[in-house]
C-alpha cells in the first residue's frame, strides 16, 4: 500500500492548506490511506500559548473534520486521524485521557523540546552536549516504553554536531535498540530530506542498519504540494532499501 501518516493542517499555525486539499492531493497523488497527525495540542496549567501547535480549543474541530472527509472520500481512500506528540511525562496523564476519550486512531513522537515547550530546551538546535543528546535518547525510549506512540518522527531531529563520534554511536545505538526491541518504526523524515536540516542524517540510519530497525517514509506535509514528491520519496526508498532496511507501510492504531 502507499500510505502517510504525517500530515499537518493550519491549526499548527506553520502549515499551509485546507483540510480537503491535503485530500485531494492525496487521492491525486495514488495514496491508498493517510492520517493527519497535527502538532497536538497540550493542556497548559499556567494557561501558555504555544505557537507550534494547534489549541486545546481546536481539537475537537480538528477531529470533526477529518471525521467528515472520512464521509465524503469513503470510496477514494482511508483516512485516520491521528496526532504528533511529544514525551512530555508531566502532561502525559491529560494525554492519555485524550485518547481514551476521544475518536484518535494513532499518536506519532516528533520530540521537539526537552521536558515540555514552555521552557525546555529544543532538540533542533545544534549542540555538543553529550547531556542534552543523552536526554533526548532516554526521552524517546521513556516514550516507547509506554506502548502509545505508533512509530517515532524524525528520530534524528536531536542536532549533536559530531555525529561520528562515539558519543553519538553509543546514544543512538540504545535507542534505536529500543525501537527494534519494541517492533516501532522509525521514520525516515522526507521535510527534512527536501531542506537538507539535520534529519534524516546518514550515520544515524547506518545505526538503525545494523541494529536491524524498521522504517516507515514519513512526507511531514505542511502543505498539500508535499504529497506528490514522488521522486523525493522513491530516492529515500532507494537508499533505506540499500542499507537492507525494511520499509514498512503499516502502523498500530489505538483504536
Amino acid at each position: 500500500m502507499k500510505v502517510n501518516y504525517h500530515m499537518h493542517t493550519a491549526r499548527c499555525q506553520h502549515a499551509l492548506g485546507l483540510d480537503e486539499d491535503y485530500i485531494r492531493t492525496a487521492i491525486q497523488a495514488g495514496f491508498d490511506e493517510v492520517g493527519f497527525a497535527d502538532h497536538t495540542p497540550w493542556h497548559y496549567a499556567n494557561g501558555y500559548v504555544s505557537g507550534m501547535r494547534m489549541k486545546e480549543s481546536e481539537l475537537d474541530g480538528y477531529i470533526a473534520s477529518i471525521q467528515q472527509l472520512q464521509k465524503k472520500y469513503q470510496d477514494q481512500i482511508s483516512i485516520k486521524i491521528g496526532l504528533e506528540c511529544e514525551y512530555f511525562p508531566a502532561m502525559l496523564p491529560w494525554l492519555e485521557e485524550t485518547l481514551k476519550n476521544k475518536p484518535i486512531n494513532y499518536i506519532i513522537l516528533g520530540n521537539h523540546y526537552h521536558l515540555t515547550d514552555v521552557n525546555g530546551r529544543y532538540y533542533g538546535w545544534p549542540t555538543a552536549s553529550k547531556e542534552v543528546l543523552w536526554d533526548y535518547v532516554n526521552e524517546v525510549k521513556a516514550a516507547i516504553a509506554t506502548g502509545l506512540y505508533s512509530y517515532v518522527a524524525h528520530p534524528d531531529l536531536v542536532h549533536y554536531k559530531n555525529t561520528s563520534n562515539k558519543i553519538y554511536q553509543k546514544a543512538m545505538t540504545d535507542l534505536c535498540l529500543a525501537a527494534k526491541e519494541a517492533d516501532i518504526p522509525l521514520e525516515f523524515n522526507l521535510l527534512g530530506y527536501r531542506e537538507h536540516r539535520q534529519y534524516p542524517c546518514k550515520d544515524f540510519w547506518q545505526i538503525a542498519a545494523k541494529c536491524q530497525c524498521k522504517a516507515i517514509i514519513g512526507f511531514d506535509a505542511h502543505e498539500p504540494a508535499r504529497l506528490m514528491d514522488q521522486d523525493l520519496y522513491e530516492q529515500a526508498k532507494s537508499y533505506l532499501l540499500g542499507l537492507g532496511i525494511e520499509i514498512v507501510d503499516k502502523i498500530r492504531f489505538l483504536k
